[in-house]
């Protein structure tokens, strides 16, 4: 199962029929961090005429909140909520705070605005995907660098840690259905001399091209 979370948050804004809606995006790990957020949110825009939210926490998303703050029911959270949900984003929390434009936007209108300013929060923030495999130590010497950096780069595989002694050590994270594939291939491309540490059970994630360990 794809899962996302926040890895920075970010803010993003919406103008809906001279309404603004200002979406902030921030990774939480539990209900009371997320309530924190929430709070510090209400105070910073204090004079806006609602600041509507929703979150989820958990990896499987079990923790789901979201409140409309006095737009009609089902206009706001939930909208919001659903596109946590359908990102497959998990330990997150959402805000958006709207001042009143003076246009009656509708129910539809309503749920389009909120929806489409949370994609605009996301789009300002960093989103990482999780991935599950192995961290991978290959230990070559120095004719067979070269191979392997090829080896590696055509694959996309990212180093992510070089030590450079007698021999020398290349890391790599590799997903699951990718390792025997990758030490087969780096095997051959080294008629057998490589030697692989290999950590097993890894969570991380890509930022770009940092690695981040989860």
């Amino acid at each position: 199962m794809q899962q996302k979370i926040i890895y920075t948050g970010g803010t993003g804004e919406i103008v809906e029929k001279k309404s603004r809606f200002i979406a902030t995006v921030k990774p939480v790990r539990s209900e009371e961090e997320a309530q924190e957020f929430i709070a510090g949110l209400r105070k910073k825009y204090w004079n806006a005429t609602h600041n509507c939210w929703a979150f989820t926490v958990g990896e499987n998303q079990e923790l789901q909140r979201c409140s409309d703050d006095g737009e009609p029911q089902g206009t706001a959270g939930r909208p919001m909520l659903e596109v946590l949900l359908g990102e497959k984003i998990h330990d997150a929390a959402v805000v958006v705070t709207r001042y009143f434009g003076g246009t009656l936007l509708g129910t539809g209108g309503l749920v389009r605005a909120y929806a489409k300013a949370v994609q605009a929060g996301l789009a300002a923030s960093t989103v990482i995907e999780k991935k599950k495999g192995s961290r991978l130590t290959f230990t070559v010497d120095y004719n067979d660098i070269g191979k392997l950096q090829y080896l590696l780069g055509q694959r996309g595989i990212p180093i992510v840690e070089e030590t450079y002694s007698q021999v020398a050590e290349l890391t790599v994270l590799a997903e699951e259905a990718r390792v025997s594939e990758l030490t087969d291939a780096v095997t051959e491309a080294t008629n057998g001399k490589a030697r692989c540490r290999e950590e097993k059970n890894i969570q991380f994630a890509f930022a770009g091209k940092e690695a981040v360990m989860l």
